[in-house]
């Protein structure tokens, strides 16, 4: 880890009420000195130090103490954003674990994203329990209904404060965080005894300090599919290029992991390596030697991939993200002009299957993540730990400060193992960094 980072966690309080989960047969529990090293390798800046001054998150888990009365305790739950797989897998286990392991009665939903915390849309407030939730675990999307962009962290606050709410619990990406984290500073300006708690959802994967967030492997198994029907199309026309576009803003995880998986994809195109078009051993030029020798081609990009190329004003979206312009779109013009230029038969069938992909239920193995990330943000959560999310790091589930993941997004290294692996799969090396 370069430089100094703060991997505290804050806490309400002391914790003086013992867990309910006591009493339960077979309960295990962590302490706040059980620590999961940052590192999980020797390094430089290690090397001479005791492991104790190692960096180090703090274990996530139930504790033997908790800070929240149960009796009196009122959850409230969000899911902010774009769908992903396991969004109600997540809702479902946080009131499960809140009901069944902690005695909480009452648990509300809000509607639609921070909008539903917001009383001048009027949204209605749910309240949940085993029964409400039953079966959410099969279904795609969110029952809890999703939005974008920002909202007055104040007005927010006044809600949760009228609906005698201590928890806030936050399930979404990088802006949602950012919402979380200003909801926490009003909270704290107010000196009010409500946990902040969040649970990290982002489709591209792009989460800094967490191994891999939920529904992640259940999007690019569903593109897979659409890698698939790429590669027929391709192969059933003459000099065929199959086309897909998929999620990935800022980071490439999905393109990358998704043309891996199916392994016969020949071209990727992600936002962390910018390509050309046009020159000497550039994108255009290698697909029309692939396709003379091969004659197909699968050709998969990031939706953040090549902004630069694409003409078009920049602009934001709800949530202060730049507007990105359709590089499918773009590509499959540019391919289709390029053969036509130089007189070669060619034939470019154009997939983009984001909303299919993004309204899949989660598969099984993001389902027993979710399960474990809903329990463990009840358990932080009733310990009286706020400003935080749960996640995973070097395969151990951890509690990572809020303020340090809204810093930046987690990038694929173009020097990397990762992508060095894409590289030898697809044989794309000829043109992955753009001639001067």
């Amino acid at each position: 880890m370069n430089g100094v980072v703060d991997l505290s966690i804050q806490s309400l309080g002391s914790c003086r009420i013992q867990s309910p989960l006591v009493n339960a047969s077979g309960g295990s529990f962590v302490s706040d000195h059980d620590r999961i090293l940052y590192d999980d390798v020797v390094c430089d800046e290690n090397r001479d130090l005791p492991v104790s001054q190692w960096p180090s998150f703090e274990a996530a888990g139930a504790r033997r103490e908790i800070f929240f009365d149960p009796s009196n305790t009122v959850a409230g739950i969000v899911t902010c954003g774009g769908l992903c797989p396991g969004l109600n897998d997540v809702i479902r286990a946080i009131v499960l674990s809140l009901w069944y392991n902690y005695g909480v009665r009452r648990i509300l939903g809000f509607r639609n994203g921070y909008q539903g915390l917001n009383p001048d849309y009027g949204h209605e407030i749910l309240s949940l329990d085993p029964e409400a939730v039953d079966g959410w675990q099969d279904l795609g999307g969110t029952k809890l209904g999703s939005s974008r962009g920002n909202q007055d962290p104040a007005r927010i606050v006044d809600t949760l404060v009228a609906q005698n709410v201590n928890i806030l619990f936050a399930i979404g990406g990088d802006g949602t965080m950012r919402g979380a984290q200003t909801i926490l500073e009003e909270v704290t300006k107010r000196k009010l005894n409500i946990a902040v708690v969040g649970v990290p959802k982002t489709i591209d994967n792009d989460i800094l300090f967490i191994d891999e967030s939920f529904g992640f492997q259940s999007a690019y198994m569903a593109a897979v599919d659409a890698l698939k029907a790429a590669h027929v199309e391709a192969k059933g026309a003459p000099n065929g290029v199959g086309l897909v576009k998929l999620m990935g803003r800022d980071s490439g995880f999905i393109a990358a992991h998704a043309a891996l998986s199916m392994s016969d994809v020949n071209f990727v195109l992600i936002p962390e390596v910018p390509f050309k078009l046009e020159g000497q051993g550039q994108f255009l030029q290698a697909l029309e030697r692939r396709l003379k020798k091969r004659h197909h081609a699968v050709v998969v990009v990031a939706e953040g991939a090549g902004q630069d190329l694409v003409a078009g004003d920049d602009g934001k979206d709800a949530s202060g993200n730049a507007k990105l312009k359709d590089i499918g779109v773009f590509l499959k013009e540019k391919i289709t002009a390029y053969f036509k230029t130089i007189g070669f038969e060619s034939s470019v069938k154009y997939i983009d299957p984001s909303y299919l992909i993004r309204s899949v239920p989660a598969n099984a193995y993001d389902s027993v993540y979710c399960l474990q990330l809903g329990h463990d943000a009840a358990h932080a959560a009733m310990a009286g730990k706020t400003g935080m999310l749960v996640g995973r790091w070097h395969g151990k589930q951890v509690h990572v400060p809020i303020a340090l993941v809204t810093t930046g997004r987690k990038r694929i290294d173009p020097s990397g193992a990762l992508w060095r692996l894409v590289l030898e799969s697809t044989g794309q090396e000829a043109w992955e960094t753009p001639a001067e």
